[in-house]
């Protein structure tokens, strides 16, 4: 399904915008400043950005949603020292179209475990997936071109994924939004989506823990947000594991188009 593009009535993100509106959620856990990590890949001609995810695993469990207030005047810049020079042809190709970035309903990792895609959405208008202040941050620069998220469940149905990659016309101003979610990943978030009706699984309930992680290639973020769908506190471990191993697996399939080889991984 597509977002935006197609006058659907069926807005995945409008539930989820409006409890991050309404509720409050306890930011201790984000307080510390992640470490950013910027590595030139071999080869490849790609910069990825990666951060630790300190303090995230539960960012924040008290009373529902991360809170957004009004949109901080806050301004900062990016740069990429020691780029490589295939930069200028790698921000020239398209941006990844939904279909390439989240290519099959059903995905196997490298482990073995399987998980099943419940539903897709894509605009070219980001800050209708994106919290208020990460919106913010993306328009101090050439714009978002587009935002795609795909919502996933495990095999045993219980747990709640959702990989959103959102594409910048340049690679300083993927730089910046990185670099502020990794500071601050309550704060400057992606919304999650909520299973559609057809999909037979719960929402989530406000308030429930989850684990934030994001990747970066040239000219795109690749954000993960992992909960369990009954809102469990538990098993933080392997919410963490099924979380990072779709985003590794989205974040190549992206790196790929980005290198020009098309495909998913």
């Amino acid at each position: 399904m597509t977002f935006g593009d197609q006058g659907t009535p069926y807005d995945p993100w409008a539930a989820e915008r409006e409890r991050i509106r309404r509720a409050r959620r306890a930011r201790s856990a984000a307080a510390a400043a992640v470490g950013v990590v910027l590595v030139a890949a071999a080869g490849a001609g790609m910069v990825l950005y990666s951060g630790d995810g300190t303090g995230e695993a539960s960012a924040a469990k008290a009373s529902g949603s991360p809170r957004v207030s009004a949109a901080p005047d806050v301004r900062v810049s990016g740069s990429l020292s020691g780029a490589p020079s295939s930069l200028p042809s790698l921000l020239a190709r398209p941006v990844i179209r939904p279909e390439q970035a989240f290519p099959s309903k059903s995905v196997r990792l490298k482990d073995g475990s399987r998980y099943e895609r419940v539903d897709l959405a894509t605009t070219t208008e980001c800050a209708r997936g994106m919290s208020q202040q990460l919106a913010a941050v993306a328009q101090q620069g050439k714009g978002c071109v587009r935002l795609t998220a795909a919502l996933f469940t495990d095999a045993d149905r219980r747990s709640q994924i959702t990989v959103t990659v959102a594409s910048f016309r340049r690679a300083e101003d993927s730089g910046m939004v990185f670099g502020m979610a990794s500071m601050d990943p309550v704060t400057y978030q992606v919304v999650s989506l909520d299973p559609p009706a057809q999909a037979g699984l719960p929402t989530v309930p406000p308030g429930s823990p989850g684990v934030f992680r994001r990747l970066a290639t040239v000219r795109s973020v690749v954000f993960a947000n992992g909960q369990w769908g009954d809102g469990s506190e538990t098993a933080e471990a392997a919410l963490t594991k099924e979380t990072e191993g779709l985003l590794r697996h989205v974040n190549d399939t992206v790196v790929a188009y980005e290198e020009g080889k098309g495909g998913s991984l």
